[in-house]
């Protein structure tokens, strides 16, 4: 199974998202099995590492981002991976305008798709420390909830 998240720079949102998720799979013993990944739909960050607050709170939690580069999304990526999450309405636009035909990846909302919060994943970027700890708290819930999908589908 091949996962991708995508946010709008993949500095915030999605790479939280690919860190939380990984460790997930990695406990759950099936990191052999599940491809994990993130992009944004923007070119501003590529090739730069996380938002510095993005990794420290991860961090205070236990999820060290640092090695996660920022890359955008690409046409393979609709071929290459089976279910691509976005975090809030824009991006799963963005992703939907630029999916080639014939794509075999699943689009959704990460948030929507389990039923939690309001439906998608705020961007903390201008706003405090408060904005973060609300992404990961929200990052978390779902990845426990597409954790049990994964093992269903397995």
């Amino acid at each position: 199974m091949n996962i991708l998240f995508v946010c709008l720079g993949n500095i915030c949102r999605s790479p939280t998202a690919e860190g939380v998720f990984r460790q997930r799979v990695r406990a759950a013993g099936l990191e052999d099995r599940v491809h994990i990944d993130s992009a944004g739909t923007g070119d501003w960050h590529v090739g730069k590492g996380p938002d510095p607050r993005t990794c420290r709170a991860a961090l205070q939690r236990g999820y060290d981002l640092s090695p996660l580069r920022a890359r955008q999304v690409a046409a393979e990526d609709f071929q290459r991976f089976d279910l691509i999450l976005a975090m809030d309405h824009d991006n799963l636009l963005r992703l939907k305008d630029i999916q080639p035909d014939h794509a075999r990846a699943e689009l959704d909302l990460l948030l929507r798709r389990y039923g939690l919060g309001r439906g998608v994943v705020p961007d903390p970027y201008y706003g405090g420390a408060d904005g973060f700890e609300q992404v990961l708290d929200l990052i978390e819930a779902a990845s426990d909830a597409l954790l049990a999908e994964i093992k269903g589908r397995l």
